[in-house]
């Protein structure tokens, strides 16, 4: 299986030199309008254009929101149903609220309310009471998971625009940034700061595209196994890890992060989503979780290729003073959440050097942040 030529995100159809020009054209527009907030007494907190959470100073707090679509997830889960019987959608559920909820949080926000966005091709996709069901408990659960209260949602059907038979999944966030110095968008970011990495649970919502252009090459798809026990679509379909009860815990412990970084689209070269002029070195690499090893296996990606697109066993990082690295790991395997100490931040070119891979991903490597 491996004798096949490599397998690269763009040939999957996920070209980010195409999207990232509209992305940053968008932003310009967007900027523009800040001002508009003026007129109701606000101001918008300008560092936060660009991150992962747009934060709005409101006066004794600051408000935090964000909106996120799951992606391509969804198709692995239904072909997985019509080869096993089994519904998936309860995790697919919490993948589309880790979307947004792992975004908020980055900013130092607490996450409050989650809204729904489920645009099915057709009414008969509510129908099929299983799948409905398990898509509903699953996003509830993770609500009580992250303690966030489920406000509302849309539930269009768009024949002729989204497949019949599909849907397209997506979640908006708002939180609070109550006190005031939680606000994380890296200002506190410098040298000497630490990098605290915590695991992913595998490939979360990103690189979907990927794995299942992969998929059409194994003999067995989906139902392969990648070890005893376990097929390649079940283990794409583990539910993406929610931060949140971490970014919580560290809070109540008296742990300010001093910047966050969702591991999501554009893989390991989120690190340098920060504009600041700094090098950030890693001298220790989580463990690969199996399906990602599979995947870059399977798919004949080189180190470089792969850290540049999945998040490869990290799933989040948080950058705090030195002294509180430690504990900051520590805080998260007590929620649950294994975590290492990774590396460091030092003065210098903007670059990310992960040491025992060899690899370095310059300011060229993500034109946005």
């Amino acid at each position: 299986m491996t004798s096949q030529a490599p397998l690269t995100y763009d040939q999957a159809g996920v070209n980010y030199d195409l999207i990232d020009p509209l992305k940053i054209t968008a932003q310009r527009a967007a900027a523009a309008t800040g001002a508009h907030l003026g007129a109701h007494g606000f101001t918008e907190v300008k560092a936060s254009r660009g991150e992962s959470a747009y934060v709005v100073d409101v006066g004794p707090f600051y408000i935090a929101s964000i909106v996120e679509c799951l992606g391509t997830k969804t198709l692995v889960a239904d072909e997985m149903a019509k080869l096993t019987g089994k519904s998936f959608f309860a995790g697919i559920a919490q993948d589309t609220i880790a979307m947004a909820v792992n975004d908020l949080i980055t900013v130092g926000a607490t996450p409050l309310v989650v809204q729904a966005y489920w645009a099915a091709g057709g009414s008969d996709w509510f129908g099929d009471a299983q799948r409905a069901q398990a898509l509903v408990a699953g996003w509830k659960a993770a609500c009580d998971t992250c303690q966030v209260a489920w406000g509302g949602g849309e539930t269009p059907a768009l024949a002729g625009i989204v497949e019949d038979g599909r849907i397209d999944l997506a979640a908006s966030c708002t939180g609070l940034i109550n006190p005031k110095e939680r606000l994380s968008v890296g200002d506190k970011l410098g040298a000497g700061d630490a990098i605290v990495l915590l695991a992913s649970s595998g490939i979360h919502a990103n690189g979907l595209s990927l794995a299942r252009k992969l998929a059409e090459r194994l003999p067995q798809g989906y139902l392969t196994e990648i070890e005893p026990g376990l097929s390649y679509g079940e283990a794409l379909l583990a539910p993406t890890a929610l931060y949140s009860p971490v970014t919580e815990a560290l809070w109540k412990a008296g742990i300010a992060p001093h910047y966050c970084a969702n591991i999501t689209g554009h893989g390991w070269r989120k690190l340098l989503r920060h504009p600041s002029q700094l090098t950030y070195r890693i001298h220790t690499v989580p463990p690969k979780t199996a399906v990602l090893d599979f995947i870059q296996k399977q798919a004949g990606q080189d180190d470089r290729e792969a850290y540049s697109t999945l998040n490869m066993g990290a799933g989040f990082a948080i950058f705090v003073k030195p002294d509180d690295a430690e504990r900051t790991a520590q805080v998260a395997r007590d929620c649950g959440v294994k975590a290492w100490v990774a590396g460091t931040v030092e003065a210098g070119e903007k670059q990310l050097l992960i040491e025992p891979l060899n690899i370095r991903f310059s300011e060229d490597d993500l034109a946005l942040r």
